[in-house]
């Protein structure tokens, strides 16, 4: 009876903040109808390029070592130690690669650090003295991160010195902001003229505005300012005949059935409305990260259109990817590359950051389970099932048939019925839904 009382009163708790959400997270945003103008859809121009996403660098002079710094690897599934030696294996993979151009599409720091910021654009500047063109937009972790920004002495963190907007657009004005073709004037998004042809519209919808000494917002934010400036660039490039593809890092198109339920500040905010907007002015083409995640999801709209949001993991996180991409006859031809096993050749170490990831992902949903109430031993069997789950997507192509099986009857009452709630999302995280997420081949001709 007890199990029963306390089952309806969490569903009903659930229902009011399901409703309050609802209420409260509803946009009220107007997008131009830019369907009903003289819109075109012009072929993509052929182009080679590369992604690197969420690199995450480090600047190891603020600590790293001590129970402090030990601490706060075990919150996060990043390769924290270890980010300026990806990013340098990353610098040397591209060079030696064909790719003209490359996209970073945000968190380019740890935590917003002035001083890992300066060293990511040391690194990024290897790119640029040999020819290759490098464009930047920032994530969640890169501006006025007043809580996460710290230095490590010890058992003891000490504020460590942030950037704004201004000085992000200054550090990096030479990956995209110095000879940007058009500024927006109420964020950090602009427009670079890739080709005659071609523009990339790196979109910035970050919160760093939002944030306080307590709390550092993941999630994004739309403005109606910002919509009307895109509207405007969006009806230039198609009286133009140029085509668009933008870069963001909040995901454009859900990438498993649930995730804008369970994890919406992975998401661009009004991310439905806003992919079907980008998809009827004829973008067929979104680079994002911020989910460390190895994905590409579609939303088509058949005669209006349709977008890829081509998803690409942390460069910092094992597997430790980068995406290579062909764009010639109107196709765009994907392929990933793994880092992980390049960074320490001839060792255990890709086995064992491989299971640090494990480790911290179990702590993370151990961490959700306790508001819910669960045993920890019911915590413990949720949260090792769970956690692969989100490594198999993280990874990318998710095959269903190494899902482990996994017998409920071992869990209390109460373990079951929280399992039973979540089961739906747990499927989703091993569905690979359509397009394949690593190496692949997308036609990019409206239909």
């Amino acid at each position: 009876m007890v199990y029963i009382i306390t089952a309806l009163s969490v569903i009903l708790i659930a229902a009011i903040i399901m409703v309050y959400r609802w209420i409260h997270l509803k946009v009220d945003l107007r997008y131009p109808p830019l369907a009903n103008s003289a819109i075109s859809y012009p072929d993509y121009p052929n182009l080679k390029f590369a992604i690197i996403s969420d690199p995450h660098f480090y600047a190891r002079s603020l600590g790293d070592c001590g129970p402090a710094f030990e601490a706060y690897l075990l919150t996060d599934r990043k390769l924290v130690k270890e980010s300026a030696e990806l990013i340098e294996l990353a610098v040397n993979e591209v060079l030696q690669s064909d790719a003209e151009v490359i996209l970073i599409p945000g968190d380019l720091s740890c935590e917003g650090e002035m001083l890992s910021h300066l060293g990511m654009a040391k690194a990024l500047s290897r790119l640029k003295d040999n020819g290759r063109r490098v464009y930047v937009v920032p994530g969640n972790h890169d501006i006025n991160m007043l809580h996460g920004a710290v230095s490590y002495r010890g058992i003891e963190t000490e504020p460590a010195e942030s950037i704004s907007a201004e000085q992000f657009a200054d550090i990096y004005r030479d990956f995209g902001y110095g000879d940007a073709l058009y500024r927006d004037d109420y964020s950090l998004s602009y427009v670079a003229s890739i080709s005659k042809r071609l523009w990339l519209v790196a979109i910035d919808t970050c919160r760093y505005r939002d944030n306080t000494s307590d709390v550092d917002h993941a999630g994004s934010k739309l403005t109606q300012p910002f919509i009307d400036w895109l509207a405007g660039i969006l009806k230039k490039a198609a009286e133009q005949g140029i085509a668009v593809m933008v870069m963001i890092h909040h995901g454009v198109v859900e990438h498993w059935s649930g995730q804008g339920k369970l994890h919406p500040d992975f998401l661009v905010e009004d991310h439905l409305r806003f992919n079907r907007f980008l998809a009827l002015a004829g973008v067929r083409l979104a680079f994002s990260g911020h989910y460390h995640a190895q994905d590409i999801a579609l939303a088509d709209y058949k005669e209006n259109g349709f977008i890829y949001d081509i998803e690409t993991g942390s460069l910092i996180t094992p597997p430790c990817p980068i995406r290579y991409a062909t764009i010639e006859e109107n196709k765009i031809k994907i392929r990933s590359v793994n880092l992980i096993e390049k960074l320490c050749p001839g060792s255990t170490f890709t086995e064992e950051a491989t299971a640090f990831v494990q480790k911290t992902l179990e702590y993370q949903i151990i961490n959700t389970l306790r508001k819910y109430l669960v045993t920890d031993q019911d915590a413990q069997l949720l949260s090792a099932y769970v956690a692969k789950a989100f490594l198999a997507h993280l990874i990318g192509d998710e095959n269903s048939e190494f899902k482990p099986i996994f017998d409920p009857s071992q869990l209390s009452l109460w373990g079951r019925l929280v399992y039973a709630r979540q089961k739906k999302m747990i499927e989703g995280l091993w569905t690979n839904l359509p397009p394949d997420d690593l190496n692949t081949t997308l036609d990019l001709k409206v239909r």
